[in-house]
């Protein structure tokens, strides 16, 4: 059943001229229910056109919107007075976590829904935490947040982090099998470190097999995702047990994982094909706008998914799976494959915001 709208949402980007923030305002161009009306940023662009703010430093392979270059761009810090212009905002700010959290928070308490892509409120008890396909239910805690703020209208949602989304899919829609024991390596895109081959050399024909904090988000925030609501608080799951390696490989755009699974009801490798290519979701029922139409995709070729050829699935918000086979210690194993920029980052939190449309805790102003 689609969902329609008949005037379009304002909305804001908060952090507009970094990398998250340009795909932000490259992924909205020309989308059905939303239009950027405001860009705010740090202090040093605001007062500028977004053009001269971004300057040489547009990252996307299309071009800049026209509609969007000569908007002017506003302080961030000025919540106020760029909250009264949209009816609710993306926000791809680049500050530390305590800092996040606050302007999140006072962008909120203004009555202007905050979708973030940040991982600053996380791990907030009542700040839901979802990829739309996967835990819709979990914005049943706005009520719980917005009574802690204060606020009628306003709340922060958030999406998790983009490394996740390249094999917690294809591990919830095995569920009723009940993996518990889970290892995961993740092949991380430079994308995912806001960074292009231009201003990053040194990963030309390199590989650093670390990247900080990515350990334990990629280990911790599926259960997260797999959680409950008690008491006004979202609890994570207590399995299955995850660990991860998470490891920076010379690729523009895609994070690929190699993942072992135990399940305590093995699978056939028939169920598990006839799961992913089933699983269908909330987005995908309400036909919202961004929405896969298919989520998660198989390949049969031994050497699928490839980066340069399949994350941009559907838009890149489909996820792809590959080299499905049966393990000596583990009982299956998989490839799985996202593309962290689109359904990894802005455009999975369009698709959130979307979702927040649709069950009527986005509303115009």
């Amino acid at each position: 059943m689609a969902v329609e709208v008949k005037e379009k949402f304002k909305v804001g980007i908060l952090g507009a001229t970094g990398m998250v923030g340009q795909r932000f305002i490259a992924l909205l161009e020309n989308h059905p229910w939303f239009k950027v009306t405001m860009v705010a940023a740090s202090p040093r662009s605001a007062g500028k056109t977004y053009a001269e703010a971004v300057g040489d430093r547009w990252k996307m392979t299309t071009p800049m919107p026209a509609g969007v270059a000569n908007l002017i761009v506003r302080n961030v810090n000025e919540v106020e007075a760029v909250a009264a212009e949209v009816d609710f905002v993306f926000s791809a700010v680049d500050m530390t976590k305590d800092e996040i959290r606050a302007i999140e928070d006072a962008y909120a308490k203004t009555e202007t829904p905050v979708v973030s892509n940040n991982s600053a409120h996380r791990w907030t008890p009542d700040v839901p935490m979802v990829v739309p396909e996967l835990n819709p239910q979990h914005y049943d805690i706005i009520p719980f947040q917005r009574k802690r703020l204060g606020t009628e209208r306003g709340f922060v949602a958030v999406k998790p982090n983009c490394s996740i989304q390249s094999y917690t899919p294809m591990l919830h829609a095995l569920k009723e099998f009940e993996p518990y024991e889970i290892v995961a390596t993740t092949y991380q895109a430079i994308s995912g470190a806001g960074k292009t081959f231009k201003d990053w050399p040194e990963m030309i024909d390199n590989v650093i097999p670390y990247i900080g904090g990515e350990e334990e988000k990629s280990e911790q925030e599926p259960l997260r995702i797999w959680g409950r609501i008690e008491n006004g608080e979202i609890v994570k799951a207590d399995g299955p047990v995850i660990t991860t390696q998470c490891i920076r490989v010379p690729v523009s755009d895609g994070h690929t994982a190699a993942v072992f699974v135990k399940f305590k009801k093995k699978p056939t490798k028939e169920q598990i094909l006839e799961k992913w290519a089933a699983f269908k979701g909330l987005p995908q029922e309400l036909e919202l706008p961004s929405a896969p139409k298919q989520f998660i995709h198989y390949f049969e070729e031994d050497n699928r998914p490839q980066c340069a050829l399949d994350r941009d699935l559907e838009g890149g918000m489909a996820v792809s799976a590959g080299r499905l086979r049966e393990d000596k210690v583990y009982d299956w194993k998989f490839v799985g494959l996202s593309h962290n920029t689109k359904r990894g980052a802005a455009g999975g939190a369009i698709l959130s915001a979307e979702t927040l449309v649709a069950l009527g805790y986005i509303t115009k102003k």
